[in-house]
C-alpha cells in the first residue's frame, strides 16, 4: 500500500472543527491499524510528508504520532522512520477475524495466571536503562539518601497524585518505602497506641491482615460481595480504623460509588478515626471514569497508600504513603532514626522517568494493553466455559475472579490445573469468616500473551472435565 493510498481510501475528510486535528489524525490511524487496513511493520509517512498531505502543521502530525507511539500502535526506528507495530489479537477491532481455537500442545513451562506479574514485553527497558545509567553518573547516587524518601521523588509523586487522583497534598506529607506491607508495619506500630481494633474487608488483602495481626490488633470484618461493600454493616462496627481498597476491591474487583465514598468520610469523622486507603492499582480502569480517591475528599482522616509494583515493576520495590499532618509529625519522631529501606537509585531514576513524561506515556500505553488482554480473557472464558463459570471484576485491574460451578473444591481445581501445567490461584485464604461454598479462583493476565491465555484456558477446560 502506498502512502498516498492510505489517505485516499482510509482517511475521512474534511476535519471537523469541534476536535483538535491531531486527535482526529490519531484516531483515524488507530482505526486503520486496528482494522488491519494497513499491514504490520509497514512504514508510515514522515512527519513532514503527512503534514503536507493533510495540509496541517508538522507539530499537529508530530502530536498524533506521539500518541500512537505512547499507546504502542507504532514504533520509531532511528534514521528509518515510523512503522506499524505487530499487534496482539486482543488489540484488534472486534469486527476483525478472531483467533482460531488450537489444540493445546505439551508445555515446556507452566502457564502462570499469576496476579502479581506485569507485562514484560511492553516494559520501557531502553528508556529506563538510559535514565538509570545517567543517574549513576551523579554524585548523589553514592549516598544513603533521605530518611523518608527523596524530596525530588516526593515532588513528582505529589504532582502525579494531583493530576491522576485529585489529591492536593504537600510533598513532605509523603513517606516512601520499599513496599506496602513495610509501610503498614510502621504505620500500625504508630496507630496501636491510639486504636485497639481495625475493620477489614472480608474477603480482603491477607498481607495487610498479617501486619495488623502481628501488631495485636483486634479484627473486625465487614462483608464484601461481587455487589460491593456492605455499607449497611458500618454502624454496627466498633472499630474507628478501617483498611479499605475502594477503587478496586481485592479480590472482588468492585469500586465504591461517589455516594459510598462520602458515606465513608462521614462515618470516619463521626468516629474520629482513620481510613487507610490502599490504591494498589488505581491506574488501570477500563471503560469507566476513575472515581476520586478517598483522600481527595478529605485528607485529614484518610491515609493514602500507593505502589509502583503493579503499575510499573514489582522488582523496583517502591511504595509510598500520604499521611495527615498530625500523624506525619508522630511518624517522623518515631522513625526518624531508622535507615531508609527504599532504593535510592530507583527513586532517582523514577523521578527522571516521571519528570520527562515517560511515566504518563507508560501508563497510557499499558492501560490500552491491559484493557485488550482483559477483554480477550473474558471473551475466551465465555466461549470455553459458557455455563460453568461467572466472571467477576472486569472493569479494572490486572486479574479477574471466576466463580466455578463444579462439584470440585478449590484445592482440587488447583491441583487438576497443575497436572496440565497451568497455575491458578485460590481465594479461601482471603476470607476472615463466612467462606463461600462454591470455589472462587483468581486469574491474572498481565504477563501472558493472547496465545498463552487461550492455551491456558483450553488446558483448564480439559483438566476440569468441562
Amino acid at each position: 500500500m502506498s502512502e498516498r493510498s492510505i489517505f485516499l481510501y482510509h482517511f475521512i475528510f474534511p476535519f471537523n472543527r469541534y476536535q483538535p486535528k491531531y486527535i482526529q489524525i490519531y484516531e483515524q490511524f488507530k482505526e486503520i491499524i486496528e482494522s488491519n487496513k494497513i499491514s504490520s511493520n509497514e512504514r508510515l509517512p514522515s512527519i513532514r510528508s503527512l503534514a503536507e498531505t493533510l495540509h496541517v502543521s508538522r507539530n499537529t502530525t508530530l502530536q498524533a504520532y506521539e500518541l500512537l507511539l505512547a499507546e504502542g500502535y507504532i514504533r520509531s526506528e532511528e534514521k528509518k522512520g515510523y512503522f506499524v507495530n505487530q499487534l496482539e489479537p486482543f488489540f484488534i477491532n472486534p469486527t476483525s477475524p478472531t483467533l482460531e481455537p488450537k489444540i493445546p500442545k505439551p508445555l515446556n513451562h507452566p502457564i502462570d495466571f499469576r496476579i502479581g506479574a506485569i507485562d514484560q514485553e511492553h516494559f520501557p527497558m531502553k528508556k529506563w536503562r538510559q535514565m538509570s545509567n545517567a543517574i549513576l553518573k551523579q554524585a548523589n547516587s553514592y549516598t544513603y539518601g533521605q530518611s523518608f524518601g527523596e524530596d525530588s521523588f516526593k515532588g513528582e509523586i505529589a504532582n502525579y497524585l494531583l493530576q491522576a487522583r485529585g489529591l492536593q497534598i504537600k510533598p513532605e506529607q509523603i513517606v516512601v518505602g520499599s513496599n506496602t506491607q513495610q509501610l503498614l508495619l510502621h504505620l500500625s506500630f504508630l496507630l496501636k497506641d491510639i486504636f485497639s481494633s481495625i475493620l477489614l474487608e472480608n474477603p480482603g488483602y491477607d498481607g495487610a491482615r498479617e501486619v495488623f495481626q502481628l501488631q495485636k490488633f483486634q479484627m473486625e470484618a465487614i462483608t464484601v460481595t461481587n455487589q460491593g461493600l456492605a455499607m449497611e454493616e458500618l454502624p454496627q462496627k466498633e472499630s474507628s480504623l478501617f483498611y479499605v481498597t475502594p477503587s478496586h476491591q481485592y479480590p472482588f474487583g468492585t469500586a465504591l460509588s461517589i455516594q459510598q465514598r462520602w458515606q465513608l468520610i462521614q462515618w470516619v469523622h463521626q468516629r474520629q478515626g482513620y481510613l487507610i486507603e490502599d490504591d494498589y492499582d488505581g491506574e488501570y480502569r477500563y471503560g469507566q471514569k476513575t472515581f476520586p480517591a478517598l483522600a481527595s475528599l478529605d485528607a485529614t482522616r484518610v491515609i493514602y497508600l500507593g505502589t509502583f509494583s503493579k503499575s510499573f515493576l514489582p522488582a523496583i520495590r517502591l511504595a509510598y504513603m500520604v499521611l495527615p499532618e498530625p500523624l506525619l509529625t508522630s511518624y517522623c519522631a518515631q522513625f526518624g532514626h531508622f535507615e531508609h529501606n527504599a532504593s535510592l537509585l530507583h527513586q532517582l531514576t523514577m523521578t527522571e522517568f516521571m519528570k520527562s513524561g515517560e511515566w504518563e506515556k507508560h501508563i497510557k500505553r499499558m492501560r490500552k494493553v491491559y484493557k485488550g488482554k482483559m477483554h480477550f480473557l473474558v471473551e475466551q472464558l465465555k466461549t470455553m466455559f459458557p455455563d460453568q463459570h461467572e466472571v467477576i471484576g472486569t472493569n479494572a485491574g490486572l486479574y479477574v475472579m471466576i466463580k466455578v460451578n463444579t462439584p470440585y473444591s478449590e484445592t482440587e481445581l488447583i491441583e487438576k490445573a497443575l497436572k496440565e501445567h497451568v497455575k491458578v490461584y485460590p481465594t479461601s485464604h482471603l476470607f476472615i469468616e463466612n467462606l463461600t461454598t462454591q470455589p472462587h479462583l483468581l486469574l491474572g493476565f498481565a504477563n501472558l500473551s493472547s496465545q498463552q491465555i487461550q492455551t491456558g484456558l483450553s488446558l483448564l477446560k480439559k483438566s476440569w472435565d468441562m
